[in-house]
């Protein structure tokens, strides 16, 4: 297949080719709208206050209206009766009588029988009264041009009696589904089925930033019919998003409709993931050729198309907050491309910790769990773990505070902890990544991560964790908590078609094998040890799931006969379940977190009787 991208133009050359096109004869729409309905808008023009405010003296207090040379000689020592025609009563916002110019406050008078009132202090003009034009005065410029309007500043033009303003149009941004394997969101999709997602992220990312936006119905791949529906889009709207229309692949025709229609200034960017993208306009409308993988469409949103909404909406692109932290694993980068790394985060001490997630581009869960991005610059072979990087943040900084890192071997527990924190209303979230039971002790030991989800075999003993703890932590830095036992087995088929009864039996078969460091890795290479078995008999021996859930998933998808794995798993896809053994799933705790207010509040839901009632509907666990 013949790749026909343009170049490898870095980011900020890319962007800046985009823009100059974009901005060339572009002029933006405005429109006037009730003052009322324009938070989040833009003033074409300076706003001038139309009456002043207050529009009439007006009382800033409940009290009584006075003529304050009536009260001069009133004191403590003197106080002085005021006969009703000497005061009017008022509540705050009143209009002040105009044979008054003074408030007296309601708690500085005492009524003195009948209706004369006692006062023991003097006012002077104008006191407690909200004078004509003490906030706004008619003529005053309320705000500037090209100002965003916040709700302080839409309620400023309202009390100025603007009831009507003039601000720049909302982007109009279309988007485009393209493909004959792309299909509506369904619960059951035939295979080879794709289901189409991509337009729900990303119509909902231009809808926080403030757009218009119009999905069309999914385009197969058919030159003409694309053609004609991107030049109706580009007739109608401000820029134009075609979704998997940026590749280089058979059946691409983006990048050649718009250079047919209008110009191409860019097709492959320095990035990884989001090389493929495409820009270019057609008439006055922006056109971006996103991937079809939402990874790498999603970076290309954040980077070019967020800037290009605020553009259009003549705003001043958000600026982004950034931390900076000590980076939790090691992560190997090519030198062709500026990549983006999607990290999670939490504080452990007073410094910030960035875990890396799975890098795939195609892998959208990995920005549903992502906290922040790190950029790996262009021309760099990579970050070493514990180097400080920046970090882009997707979650509010108080939120990452909060955050208990969890780090290690897999397991649906820690996903049901967090469930019941949420559901508890207490002030923590488990952030977790997968990293083996290996990784649990070295984060633990770098202070990495709070807790560390570990089940290990010492194959000399048959005991779980504690001698890999005492032998790689000395007891100092980390202490054992008692987990859970749960029940390991191969997970096979539903019907076991292959005819499996015990371990012995998998020579031949299809193999999904966990990663290396993981525990279930551990007792697998143990088993086939004591079967006498070869590793490289093995069909599928150094192919790597990453978690429990994946394991299985591949056995009911038919990519594999079995694997070994937890017996929830199992449940969780049907399969059928052979029990080999029953295991110790334990966390490490790390000894400067134990004493804290999110550890206890891990601690509540980990002995809590609702977890156990929930592990116990997954089966395959046992407490005590």
């Amino acid at each position: 297949m013949k790749h026909n991208y343009l170049d490898n133009i870095p980011l900020e050359e890319a962007k800046q080719r985009f823009f100059d096109l974009v901005k060339k004869d572009f002029s933006h729409k405005s429109e006037e709208i009730p003052t009322a309905a324009s938070v989040g808008r833009v003033l074409t023009e300076a706003a001038y206050a139309k009456i002043c405010c207050p529009h009439y003296n007006a009382s800033a207090m409940d009290g009584i209206a006075v003529k304050a040379r009536d009260t001069y000689t009133a004191s403590e020592s003197s106080p002085l009766i005021l006969s009703p025609d000497k005061y009017t009563v008022v509540d705050t916002g009143d209009p002040i009588p105009e044979d008054k110019d003074a408030v007296i406050m309601v708690e500085d008078i005492t009524f003195e029988g009948g209706k004369n009132v006692k006062i023991m202090a003097s006012v002077h003009p104008f006191q407690n009264v909200r004078q004509i034009g003490e906030d706004i005065c008619m003529g005053d410029m309320i705000a500037p041009s090209y100002t965003e309007i916040t709700p302080p500043l839409c309620g400023a033009m309202l009390a100025g009696g603007i009831t009507k303003v003039s601000v720049f149009k909302k982007p109009s941004v279309a988007i485009i589904p393209t493909g004959d394997e792309i299909v509506p969101p369904t619960e059951n999709p035939r295979k080879g089925d794709i289901i189409e997602f991509n337009s729900s992220i990303f119509s909902g990312m231009l809808k926080q930033w403030g757009t218009d936006t119009r999905v069309y119905p999914i385009i197969p791949d058919k030159k003409e019919l694309l053609e004609a529906t991107v030049k109706d889009a580009a007739d109608n709207y401000d820029a134009v998003l075609v979704l998997a229309g940026s590749s280089a692949g058979r059946d691409d025709y983006t990048c050649d409709i718009i250079k047919k229609l209008g110009t191409v200034c860019v097709h492959g960017i320095a990035i990884k993931p989001g090389k493929p993208a495409v820009l270019g306009k057609i008439g006055n409308a922006a056109l971006v050729g996103l991937p079809g993988y939402p990874v790498s469409a999603i970076v290309v949103m954040r980077e070019i198309v967020k800037e290009l909404v605020a553009f259009l909406a003549c705003k001043k692109a958000e600026k982004e907050q950034t931390i900076t932290a000590s980076l939790g694993k090691r992560i190997v980068s090519s030198l062709k491309y500026r990549e983006y790394m999607r990290v999670t985060l939490g504080k452990i001490g007073n410094s910030y910790v960035a875990v890396p997630l799975p890098r795939g581009a195609g892998i959208v869960t990995s920005f549903t769990k992502a906290d922040g991005l790190i950029a790996v610059p262009q021309n760099s072979e990579g970050i070493e773990q514990g180097e400080q990087v920046e970090v882009t943040l997707l979650t509010a900084k108080e939120d990452i505070e909060s955050s208990i890192i969890v780090t290690g071997s897999h397991d649906p527990i820690i996903d049901e902890i967090n469930d019941l924190m949420k559901i508890k209303g207490l002030p923590f979230s488990l952030s977790s990544s997968h990293v083996g039971s290996m990784g649990a002790l070295n984060a633990v030991r770098a202070k990495q991560a709070h807790l560390g989800g570990t089940h290990l075999l010492d194959t000399q003993t048959g005991e779980y964790n504690k001698s890999y703890v005492e032998k790689y932590l000395d007891g100092k830095d980390a202490t054992l908590i008692k987990g859970i036992g749960r029940i390991q087995g191969l997970m096979v088929q539903k019907g076991n078609p292959k005819g499996i009864k015990g371990f012995e039996d998998i020579v031949g078969l299809r193999y999904a094998n966990r990663q290396l460091g993981s525990g279930t890795r551990i007792l697998f290479d143990y088993l086939l040890k004591s079967h006498k078995i070869d590793k490289e008999s093995i069909d599928g021996y150094r192919n790597e799931e990453f978690t429990h859930t994946a394991v299985a998933a591949q056995i009911a998808g038919g990519n594999a006969d079995c694997g070994l794995g937890i017996y929830s798993a199992a449940q969780m896809y049907d399969l059928d379940f052979i029990e080999i053994t029953v295991e110790e799933y334990d966390f490490i705790v790390n000894n400067d977190f134990a004493g804290t207010p999110a550890f206890a509040a891990f601690e509540e839901i980990f002995k809590s009787e609702e977890l156990k009632e929930r592990m116990r509907r997954m089966g395959g666990y046992r407490f005590g």
